[in-house]
């Protein structure tokens, strides 16, 4: 599968511009640690655009729904399917590969970073500075979706920093 395919699926299936922004955010996100690591930055990126593809569908079945689909309808890797099934803590699959372990680090951070960028005046994540996205994290009324727990837990799992996790993934937003 390539990207530009990754990307129709993902549109067919969610209707929401938000839930498209979020894969899209996820997605800049894989592929700056993909680059940071020299992975394989378009395994990354499906991976980033195909995570939550059947959510907004299928939000009782997520994400056991999408990966059937991918593995009846795609030729989309087992390690990208181990990735998909271990960002959602309760599918029980482990994170044993640095592509599961990073999508899992990055997916809720990229919404609290999201947000952060969403309530300054003129909504523009090129201005946000990494001190406000700290602040925001520690204000758990803040985005309180945001699991932080799994925030942490992704941020160790990869072996880097929070600070460090949190300015990679603001960096990889802003460039996108």
């Amino acid at each position: 599968m390539t990207r530009d395919e990754a990307y129709e699926l993902m549109c067919q299936h969610t209707p929401s511009d938000s839930l498209r922004r979020h894969m899209l955010n996820v997605e800049a996100a894989m592929r700056h640690y993909a680059r940071l690591w020299e992975e394989d930055e378009e395994q990354y990126a499906i991976a980033g655009l195909l995570h939550d593809f059947d959510y907004e569908l299928h939000p009782e079945e997520h994400p056991f729904w999408g990966v059937k689909y991918l593995q009846e309808n795609t030729d989309v890797s087992d390690e990208i399917i181990q990735a998909i099934l271990g960002h959602a803590s309760y599918s029980g699959v482990k994170r044993e590969t640095k592509l599961a372990k990073t999508l899992f680090a990055v997916d809720e951070l990229t919404g609290l970073v999201q947000a952060a960028a969403l309530i300054r005046p003129d909504k523009d994540i090129k201005m946000l500075e990494l001190s406000s996205v700290k602040k925001r994290f520690k204000n758990k009324a803040f985005a309180a979706g945001v699991n932080r727990d799994e925030v942490q837990e992704g941020a160790q799992d990869l072996g880097v920093d929070m600070d460090t996790h949190m300015a990679n993934v603001l960096k990889a937003m802003q460039e996108m």
